[in-house]
C-alpha cells in the first residue's frame, strides 16, 4: 500500500519524539535512583554519625554537668529512632543498658570506657554502611553511564540515519521537479521525471510527464503548420506591389520585401537584424520613414518621380506593442490620373470662359434698346441667359482656381494691403444679392488697424465667397456682420450670419473639396468655394476656421499676418 507524504512526515516526527522521550525517561530514572541512594546515605548513616559524635562529647562532660547527661540522653533517643543497619539495634540497646548502669552506679562494673566502646561500635556500623552504600551508588552511576551511553549511541545512529536519509525523500523529488520545470521553460519538451515513489511526489511527477508529453505533441504537430504559414506570408509579402518593412519592439529590422529593397537601395540580407535608426544614418529614405510624419512621399522609382503613401501599423499582443510594419503604397497612377484630370479641367475651364463671356456680352447687348425692343417674355429669356452665363463663369472661375491649387501654381502678389479696402471691395461685390433679399451688411472695423501682408485680389475673393454663402443661407430681412480686428499680431476677418447654421458634426469637413452639407439643396454650388478659400489663405501663411450652432447661424473667420 502506498504511503502518503503526510504519513511519512508524521511517522518521521513521531520517531524523533519517541527517541527524545525514551532517552529522557531513562535519564530521569537513573537520576532518581542515584538521588535515592545519596539520600539514604545522608539521611540515615550520616545522622547516626552525628548522634554518636554528640554522645562522645557529652560523655566527657557527664561527671560534672547535668546538661551533658540530658544532651547524651537526647542524642541516644534520636539514635534509637534512626536504626537502619544490621546489628545497629543490638548495639544501641547495649549502649542504653550500659549508660543506665553507669548513671545508677558510677563506681560499678560499667565504666565510661565501656560506654565509649558501645558508641564507637554504632559509629563503625554506620561508617561501614556508608562505604557499602557509596559502592552501590557508584555501581548505579556506572550502570547509568553505560546504559545511557549505549542508548545514546544507538538512538544517535538511528537519528543520524533518519536526518541524513529522510530529507532526501522531499529534497530529491523537489530537485528533480525544479530541473524539469527549467527544461520545460527552455522548450525541452522531451524531459521526463522518474520517481519510484507512490506518494504525492510520485503523482506530481506523473502529472509533469503527462504535461511534457502533451507539450511535445503540440510543439511537433504545429511546427510544420507554423513553417507553412510563415512561408505563405513571406510569399504574399514578397509578391505585393507595396514596399513593406518589418520592425520588432526594439526597432530592429526583421524583413524587407523586394519593393522596399528597391526603394531603399539596400538588400535585406545586409541589414537584417540591424537597429533601424543606425541604418537611417546612411539612408535618407529610411530616415524619412522613421522620423517624419509625412503621409505622402515623393520617391524616385522606376526611372521617374513616384508617389507613395506611408502607413505605419503597430503589431500588438495583449495590448502590448511588439513591433511595427511600415507600408509604402504606390499611388503614382492616381497622381497621374489626378494631374490629367486637373489639366483637363483647367483646359476646359479656360476654353469655356471666353465663349461664356461672349454669351454674357451678347445677352447684355440684346437688352440695349438701340439693338431693338424686346417684349417681356424676351427680356425674361435674356435675363435667364445672363444669369446662367454668370453662374457658368463663376463655376469655371472656381475650377480654374482649383486647378491652380492642385498643381501648386498659386500666383500670389503679396503686398501691404489695408484691411478696410478689402472689406469695402467685398461688400460692394455682394451688395446687389444682399439688396435682393433685403439683408443688411454691418461692417465693424477696429481703429488704427495695421496693413496686412496679403494678395488683395485673392483675399477679397475669399471674403466675397464667405459673404455670398452668408447671404445665400440667411433668411430675408436679416443682417450679416463683417469685421476685422487685431489679435496677437494678426488681423482676423470674421463673417457672421444668423441663418439656420450648420450641424457641429459637419464642421470638420466643411473645407473639404466637393463637400456639401447634407440636407442643403443647392443646384449651382460646386462644393469648391470653401476649399479654395482655405488654400488661398494658407498660401498667404494664414488660417481659416468656422463655428456654428444649428438654428443660431454660422461664423467664418480667417487670419492673416501684419505687413
Amino acid at each position: 500500500m502506498a504511503i502518503k507524504l503526510k504519513t511519512k512526515l508524521g511517522l518521521g516526527l513521531s520517531f524523533l519524539f519517541i527517541v527524545i522521550l525514551t532517552y529522557g525517561i531513562l535519564a530521569i530514572f537513573y537520576i532518581n535512583r542515584l538521588s535515592g541512594d545519596a539520600e539514604k546515605v545522608l539521611k540515615n548513616n550520616y545522622e547516626s554519625l552525628v548522634y554518636c559524635n554528640n554522645m562522645l562529647k557529652s560523655l566527657e562532660d557527664i561527671p560534672g554537668k547535668k546538661e551533658a547527661i540530658q544532651l547524651f540522653d537526647n542524642n541516644l533517643s534520636k539514635q534509637e529512632n534512626n536504626i537502619t543497619e544490621i546489628g545497629e539495634r543490638e548495639a544501641t540497646q547495649t549502649l542504653r543498658r550500659n549508660f543506665s548502669a553507669l548513671l545508677s552506679n558510677p563506681g560499678g562494673p560499667v565504666d565510661y570506657a565501656t560506654v565509649r566502646q558501645d558508641i564507637l561500635r554504632i559509629d563503625e556500623l554506620n561508617q561501614q554502611a556508608m562505604l557499602r552504600k557509596n559502592a552501590v551508588a557508584l555501581k548505579t552511576a556506572e550502570d547509568a553511564t553505560l546504559w545511557l551511553t549505549i542508548i545514546f549511541v544507538v538512538l544517535g545512529l538511528v537519528a543520524f540515519s533518519f536526518v541524513v536519509n529522510f530529507p532526501a525523500i522531499i529534497a530529491t523529488p523537489v530537485r528533480l521537479l525544479n530541473d524539469g520545470i527549467h527544461e520545460i521553460a527552455n522548450k525541452n519538451y522531451r524531459k521526463r521525471i522518474f520517481l519510484q515513489q507512490e506518494d504525492e511526489f510520485g503523482e506530481l511527477a506523473a502529472a509533469f510527464n503527462s504535461m511534457a508529453e502533451k507539450l511535445d505533441e503540440y510543439e511537433h504537430s504545429n511546427l510544420a503548420q507554423i513553417k507553412f504559414e510563415k512561408s505563405r506570408i513571406e510569399t504574399i509579402i514578397n509578391q505585393m506591389k507595396d514596399g513593406i518593412i518589418g520592425l520588432d519592439a526594439k526597432r530592429n529590422i526583421l524583413f524587407l520585401n523586394p519593393v522596399a529593397e528597391t526603394l531603399l537601395g539596400i538588400k535585406e540580407s545586409s541589414i537584417i537584424g540591424m537597429y533601424a535608426p543606425d541604418v537611417a544614418l546612411g539612408n535618407d529614405l529610411m530616415r524619412t520613414l522613421l522620423h517624419e510624419d509625412k503621409k505622402e512621399l515623393k520617391i524616385f522609382a522606376d526611372n521617374k518621380e513616384s508617389y507613395f503613401n506611408k502607413d505605419t501599423l503597430n503589431v500588438t499582443n495583449n495590448e502590448t506593442i511588439i513591433g511595427q510594419v511600415i507600408i509604402l503604397r504606390n499611388i503614382t497612377p492616381f497622381h497621374e490620373l489626378n494631374t490629367a484630370k486637373t489639366n483637363f479641367i483647367a483646359t476646359v475651364s479656360h476654353e469655356l470662359k471666353t465663349p461664356i463671356s461672349a454669351i454674357k456680352m451678347s445677352a447684355q447687348l440684346l437688352t440695349d434698346n438701340r439693338v431693338g425692343s424686346l417684349n417681356n417674355e424676351q427680356q425674361e429669356l435674356i435675363g435667364s441667359i445672363r444669369d446662367d452665363a454668370e453662374r457658368l463663369l463663376k463655376i469655371t472661375g472656381e475650377l480654374l482656381n482649383m486647378s491652380q491649387v492642385e498643381t501648386g501654381h498659386i500666383h500670389l502678389k503679396l503686398q501691404a494691403t489695408n484691411p478696410a479696402s478689402i472689406i469695402e471691395q467685398a461688400t460692394q461685390a455682394v451688395a446687389l444679392p444682399a439688396q435682393q433679399k433685403n439683408i443688411a451688411i454691418h461692417r465693424q472695423l477696429a481703429n488704427d488697424l495695421p496693413s496686412i501682408q496679403a494678395d488683395a485680389e485673392k483675399t477679397s475673393w475669399v471674403l466675397v465667397n464667405l459673404l455670398t454663402n452668408a447671404i445665400k443661407y440667411s433668411s430675408e430681412s436679416s443682417s450679416i456682420e463683417v469685421s476685422a480686428s487685431l489679435h496677437k499680431g494678426k488681423i482676423i476677418f470674421t463673417v457672421t450670419d444668423h441663418g439656420k447654421g450648420i450641424d457641429e458634426k459637419y464642421l470638420p469637413r466643411i473645407f473639404d473639396r466637393y463637400f456639401k452639407v447634407p440636407g442643403v439643396h443647392e443646384e449651382t454650388g460646386t462644393g469648391l468655394g470653401l476649399s479654395i478659400s482655405k488654400e488661398f489663405i494658407e498660401a498667404q501663411h494664414g488660417q481659416i476656421w468656422a463655428a456654428s450652432r444649428t438654428g443660431e447661424g454660422s461664423q467664418f473667420s480667417f487670419s492673416l499676418p501684419k505687413a
